[in-house]
């Protein structure tokens, strides 16, 4: 039995307290610990044991008075327990916020444990177990990251402590990071082995949650060899059985979920998988049962997002959609992401989608469709809840990602393809075709609806001959066939259909209903036989197209649309009377039909009746309440042309034609953002009230949206755009705009933009211009006599200007007197012709042109005769210029010429005069490779005679070498005066300035080097004097200074001297390698000397 003994102070004694048997009320202890002054260790041991005894008022009551001030001042040196104590007390409060449900009272757990741990750091900041304890506190609030921090604290002091290294694996398993969690707990069970099984534990789910399955389901089983009733263990080994998705794997993990039920039957995971399992066994009773006890035993959030899930499931499979709805909405309060459970989402989306309440119910599917983006059903639920919504891009987007999921549902395709038409006709074609393929291939007819739809597509598309194989196979066999001429009797039928005056004759089908051919055309065709006909109009072939009509009209006589196309056929043909026939007989079917009597307004505005085409035009708007675009744009129309007719305008009543067409074109804006001609329109009226930057922008955008689409056609926009460009004054731009338009659209062969382009050159005084583009005008109207005048002001207008220059040359007077004759012929042909006045010119304006054209001729000419002579002048000018450079340019070749061959002939004799050096020295080294022998052989005769009198014969040879190489042959003395004179002569070449003394002083440095160099040479063939190094020869400077200045009466000295030698003849030779090796010369010399005395 567990006893503590509490020391009473002052005494030996001890006060003995049983742990097991710790009294009900805590003051007795407390009493006893005062009193005692008991140390603070057995505070927190008591406390401790009355925790797992499970009083945990007296646990609390005691640690809260062992952290009392008084406490906190009698032991103020006690620094470890007084923050053991505080730690606990943090610690429990940390557990208690972290199990309670409501926030309120959780947070003010928080907040005291808080402030525990932060008195625990005032202490002392540095201990570990506090850091810990506020880690835990920061995960129970999860905050992650400051949680990793105070771990992080610890193990940077102690990377061993336990505690935190659970605490950091357990804030990387939040994190998701399962592979750092792993080695934070392996690393915890490598430092303390004997750790609980809740460790190994943790190492299971990490090993699950990184997908090593096995190796998880040793960890469990691991931890139920340590612990055999481990709840925990026994859940997850039996959630890895259930995943097995085999009989025996559910039997298994069943069994192990009745054990784990069996231990410990409050366990809520247990709970929720058993409802889960009797949830698709269809007893129901069991499962409100079981998640009832599962959310009464449990706070944990995603456990009873769970639980209330299986009972919102369970409501929900029997139609009880109201408490279905309850507890889905529950199960989603417990959980802060829909990645932690997504199921409740998608459940109360389906019951909102139930009820009509499209937007909750699309709120619950996108957060599903967060977590599982390819999940099909919810894409399609998606759809289908914007559609419904009116938001059909949502609706394509979601449909076209449903289909490429599951791409063999026909009916998503064609629900796709319906979504597109209005938006990407392409992908709507790509998605029929695809619908009708998987039709085909599983053996269904294919509706006719959807080939009426792929052969409309490919119409517009311009793709004719796709769209015609459509529109056939969707009306089948028939009397149509007959006159799309792929019958027999077609000739017959088609001389009988060839006039379109022939619309109300239907004594043709009735022929061929006599003779057998069957003419019936259910109503399901009709829509592709009109079509059909479309198609017919588009490829040119019109009576087929109204033979087409004929047919509807004779089957259903009602059918509006087969009048009016017929009128526009009528219109085509400019038979505007038939045209409007048609359209009345159209509106005797519905009178307020809006497109026939829009129709009807343009023909009789084209027809020039104003008052009854604004009547029709406004019964059009009025037919329905002024939403028909196209009858409100047809009226303002209607004023703008009123507003700028040609007849005498009334500034006024402009006004108000311009402010009108603005009112409806805004008025059809408004309507339709997207209506390139409203938008057209409003910007016309604007450039004519002189808003042209408003106007700019305006055409600018709708010239981009009708060049994105290939079935708009909008030249107008680029003509009011450079109409804007031109009265802005950026003629560059304008003259562009018109340039492309002529282009794009009328293939260069439009007189009236070539007229526009010409005045725009005009005002920008491009005279050229102007007149090559009025030519190109009058070469496609040339019976247009304005476009012939105007041409003719061009030219005079470039003559006067070019007249008006300061300067001028020849070419551009006699340019000018070239351009005036031609203007004078244009206007004079102008001024015969007979119907002038046709044309709206005026005689007398005509021959004003032609007399100053004249007279600019007359200047013109003068100016011409003065430019010729001034350009002769400067023609001679120019050519003695040219004839001065070139003599320069010949002088200046010459003197290159000349250095160069001085620069090459100092080459040459400088390559000579190395020659030459190098042949000479070449022969001095073969002279003395053959003297060598000898002279050794002398020498060492010499040395053996008597010893005694070497030293004499050495201070007598020194005085001889003395002597000798003061002494000078005559031959010596002129071949070193021809050296220098061929020195001289070099010298003189490169610069005549440079003295005699410069000129010695460099052949002797260059001697002193030849000289070494040549030592250096003979040492290396072996044929150096041994004496050389006892005493050093006088260099060639030397003895050149030397010779140069003894007198001529020391020749005769140097003559006997030399004749007297042995070896005279051979020194004589050596002597021409410029003294080189006169040293050597001298040695026999010496010896015939001493031998002489």
């Amino acid at each position: 039995m567990a006893c503590v003994y509490i020391p009473v102070q002052n005494s030996e004694e001890e006060v003995r307290v049983a742990l097991d048997q710790l009294p009900r009320d805590a003051s007795d202890i407390l009493d006893i610990l005062k009193a005692e002054q008991a140390p603070l260790d057995l505070w927190l041991i008591i406390a401790r044991e009355y925790f797992k005894q499970g009083k945990i008022e007296q646990f609390r009551q005691i640690l809260e008075e062992g952290s009392s001030p008084e406490i906190d001042e009698y032991y103020a040196d006690v620094r470890y327990e007084r923050i053991a104590i505080l730690n606990a007390l943090g610690a429990y409060y940390s557990y208690l916020g972290k199990i309670e449900t409501k926030q309120r009272e959780k947070e003010d757990h928080f907040i005291l444990a808080t402030q525990y741990y932060n008195k625990a750091s005032r202490i002392d900041m540095h201990e570990p177990s506090t850091w810990v304890g506020k880690g835990q506190l920061l995960l129970a609030k999860g905050d992650v990251e400051q949680a990793f921090a105070a771990f992080k604290i610890v193990l940077e002091g102690d990377r061993d402590n336990v505690p935190a290294l659970l605490g950091q694996a357990c804030v990387e398993f939040n994190r998701g990071r399962y592979s750092d969690s792993l080695e934070l707990y392996k690393r915890a069970l490598q430092v303390y082995p004997d750790c609980p099984g809740a460790v190994r534990l943790g190492i299971g789910l990490c090993r699950y949650k990184l997908g090593q399955f096995e190796k998880a389901r040793n960890a469990f089983q691991r931890v139920l060899q340590i612990d055999p009733e481990n709840v925990e263990a026994l859940v997850a080994l039996a959630i890895m059985d259930l995943q097995a998705n085999d009989a025996a794997g559910i039997r298994r993990g069943m069994e192990k979920m009745q054990r784990a039920f069996e231990i410990y039957p409050y366990c809520a995971m247990a709970l929720n998988y058993l409802a889960n399992h009797f949830f698709f066994t269809g007893q129901h009773f069991l499962v409100e049962q079981l998640t009832e006890t599962a959310l009464a035993v449990t706070n944990h959030g995603p456990t009873k997002a769970h639980s209330y899930y299986n009972l919102a499931r369970s409501y929900h499979s029997k139609g009880d959609y109201e408490k279905a709805g309850f507890y889905y909405m529950a199960s989603i309060k417990e959980i802060n992401k829909p990645h932690e459970f997504v199921f409740p989402y998608y459940g109360l989306g389906q019951v909102k989608l139930k009820s009509g309440d499209f937007k909750s119910a699309l709120s619950n599917f996108e957060k599903v469709l967060e977590v599982y983006p390819d999940n099909c059903e919810t894409l399609k639920a998606l759809g289908h809840i914007y559609v419904q919504l009116g938001q059909t891009e949502k609706a394509q987007e979601f449909m076209r990602k449903a289909t490429k999921i599951d791409p063999r549902d026909a009916q998503a395709f064609l629900d796709l393809g319906e979504l597109l038409i209005s938006s990407d006709a392409g992908a709507a074609l790509d998605a029929f075709k695809t619908a009708r393929s998987h039709m085909e291939k599983a053996g269904q007819p294919v509706p006719v609806e959807v080939l009426n739809n792929i052969g409309v597509l490919h119409f517009e598309r311009e793709e004719f001959e796709l769209a015609l194989q459509s529109f056939k196979k969707a009306v089948g066999d028939g009397i149509w066939l007959t006159f799309l001429g792929d019958d027999k009797l077609n000739p017959y039928v088609i001389g009988v259909g060839a006039s379109i005056l022939d619309y109300k004759d239907m004594q043709l089908f009735h022929r061929l209903e006599e003779e057998d051919h069957s003419v019936e055309l259910p109503w399901s065709k009709v829509t592709a036989l009109f079509n059909l006909a479309r198609l017919q109009e588009q490829l040119q072939n019109t009576d087929a197209a109204c033979l087409f009509y004929r047919l509807i009209l004779f089957k259903y006589p009602d059918y509006i649309d087969a009048y009016l196309r017929l009128a526009a056929i009528a219109k085509a043909r400019n038979n505007l009377q038939l045209s409007i026939e048609l359209v009345n007989e159209a509106l005797k079917v519905n009178d307020k039909c809006p497109n026939a009597l829009s129709m009807l307004g343009d023909l009789e505005l084209k027809n020039d009746d104003w008052v009854k085409a604004k009547e029709t035009l406004r019964a059009a708007s009025d037919a329905t309440d002024g939403k028909d675009s196209y009858a409100i744009l047809s009226l303002g129309n209607w004023n703008y042309f009123a507003a700028v007719r040609n007849e005498k305008r009334n500034p006024k009543l402009e006004a108000t034609h311009l402010e009108k067409a603005k009112e409806l074109y805004t008025k059809v804006l408004v309507q339709h953002t997207s209506n390139l001609y409203a938008a057209n329109g409003a910007a016309v009226v604007l450039a004519e009230k002189g808003h042209f930057d408003v106007s700019k922008d305006i055409f600018t955008q709708v010239q981009e949206a009708a060049s994105g689409s290939v079935f708009v056609q909008m030249p107008d926009v680029w003509i009011n755009l450079a109409h804007v460009y031109f009265a802005q004054g950026n003629f560059a731009l304008a003259v562009k705009m018109y340039q492309n338009c002529l282009r794009k659209f009328y293939y260069n062969t439009d007189s009236q933009i070539l007229l526009y382009l010409a005045r725009t050159h005009y005002e920008a005084e491009q005279w050229q211009e102007c007149k090559k583009t009025l030519l190109r005008a009058i070469h496609l109207a040339p019976s247009n006599y304005t476009l012939r005048f105007d041409a003719g002001v061009a030219m005079q207008k470039f003559s006067a200007s070019t007249l008006q220059k300061a300067k001028r040359t020849a070419d551009e007077v006699r340019s000018t007197v070239a351009e005036l004759e031609n203007a004078v012929r244009v206007f004079s042909q102008l001024s015969a012709a007979s119907n002038l006045h046709l044309h709206g010119f005026d005689e007398k304006k005509i021959n004003t042109h032609v007399e100053y054209c004249k007279h600019l001729l007359e200047a013109a000419k003068v100016h011409r005769e003065a430019a010729e002579r001034e350009e002769q002048q400067n023609r001679q000018k120019q050519e003695a210029a040219r004839q001065l450079a070139l003599a320069e340019e010949a002088r200046r070749k010459a003197e290159e010429q000349r250095k160069f061959l001085l620069e090459r002939r100092k080459q040459e004799d400088e390559q000579k005069r190395l020659q030459k050096e190098e042949e000479h020295f070449r022969r001095v080294q073969e002279q003395w490779r053959s003297n060598a022998p000898a002279k050794r052989r002398e020498r060492s005769e010499m040395d053996e005679e008597d010893g005694g009198h070497s030293e004499k014969r050495r201070r007598k040879g020194g005085k001889r070498r003395k002597k000798d190489k003061n002494s000078r042959s005559r031959y010596d003395r002129e071949e070193e005066e021809n050296d220098m004179g061929d020195y001289h002569e070099e010298l003189e070449d490169e610069d005549a300035d440079t003295n005699y003394r410069e000129s010695m002083n460099q052949l002797n440095d260059q001697d002193d080097d030849a000289g070494g160099n040549a030592q250096d040479i003979l040492a290396a063939a072996g044929l150096e004097d041994s004496d050389a190094e006892d005493e050093p020869a006088p260099t060639s400077a030397a003895r050149r200074r030397q010779a140069l200045s003894e007198s001529d009466d020391d020749e005769e000295p140097v003559k006997r001297g030399a004749n007297n030698s042995p070896v005279r003849e051979n020194s004589a030779e050596m002597q021409l390698s410029d003294g080189e090796i006169r040293e050597d010369n001298n040695k026999p010399n010496r010896d015939v000397d001493d031998n002489e005395e």
